[in-house]
């Protein structure tokens, strides 16, 4: 056991669930979350990947897989720090001729990068509507936060210093996917007429509500430390469907087998890679 409270430097989104841990009001006799203040959230996926900067981190799912494929010695933590339906990220111009996400084929669609997590899930729904990935120009504007991967041959990359939104708004875009913030004004509405629906549909379908982000150990703490993990699943797993690792295998089912079909992969885990190094206690 470790011989007092362990100090984690973490990289944690601020939410309700983990407020409480961040403001030091949830507390623990096994470990302390030292908040590395990484704002916004996605700016601590890159340095986690690529140097291991902390020793806890949220990480995209899209992202996690992507790392684990390359070999990175991270270990997944069933716990859900964002999930959300991502139909109303898709955006076009309010006086658009595209009514539907059928339209988006042979269109340009924006995207942050490639390899973003709403990016994921939506192309995987378009595929879903008769879009495959490969019908649409996907313009992008960063790199994939591991950095062994390149963008497929359907995928371009915006002029440097571009921004998505005045893109879309000025026509070099067709429509743009966006993160949590959405652009303001009114001049923008969905691509799906009915996102609200739309995203049910999802669930009606596979089972679940889309993962954005889980949580991550670098694989030297977890191994030197076996018992923090499962205190950080009770700590921070407030949204967490219950069930642990069964509850979220559909999810990481299917986000690995879109990552293969949208060429952010060369072949799809298995649940037992994805959960390698991870505590048989944190179920």
């Amino acid at each position: 056991m470790t011989a007092g409270p362990l100090t984690l430097r973490a990289a944690i989104g601020r939410y309700a669930h983990s407020a409480p841990v961040l403001d030091g009001i949830a507390t623990s006799p096994l470990l302390r979350i030292e908040d590395a203040g990484i704002r916004p959230i996605s700016k601590a996926f890159a340095p986690m990947v690529r140097e291991g900067r902390f020793d806890l981190s949220e990480m995209a799912i899209a992202t996690f897989l992507m790392a684990k494929e390359a070999g990175r010695p991270l270990v997944l933590l069933p716990v859900v720090m964002a999930s959300r339906f991502q139909e109303g990220a898709l955006l076009c111009l309010k006086g658009s001729a595209i009514r539907g996400p059928a339209d988006l084929r042979g269109k340009r669609v924006g995207v942050r990068a490639y390899s973003q997590t709403t990016g994921l899930w939506l192309r995987g729904t378009l595929a879903e509507h008769g879009v495959p990935s490969d019908s649409v120009r996907w313009v992008t504007f960063e790199d994939a936060h591991e950095p062994t991967y390149h963008d497929p041959p359907w995928a371009e990359r915006a002029p440097a210093g571009a921004d998505i939104a005045a893109m879309l708004r000025d026509g070099s875009l067709d429509a743009a996917i966006f993160g949590n913030e959405l652009p303001e004004g009114d001049d923008l509405r969905p691509v799906f007429p009915d996102p609200a629906a739309a995203g049910e549909a999802f669930r009606a379908r596979h089972g679940f509500v889309p993962v954005n982000h889980l949580l991550v150990l670098r694989r030297d703490v977890a191994e030197a430390h076996p018992e923090i993990a499962p205190e950080i699943v009770r700590l921070l797993g407030g949204i967490t469907p219950p069930g642990g690792r069964t509850a979220l295998n559909p999810a990481l089912t299917l986000a690995t087998r879109l990552c293969v079909e949208q060429g952010l992969m060369k072949r799809p885990l298995t649940l037992a890679e994805i959960w390698d190094g991870t505590p048989p206690t944190t179920d």
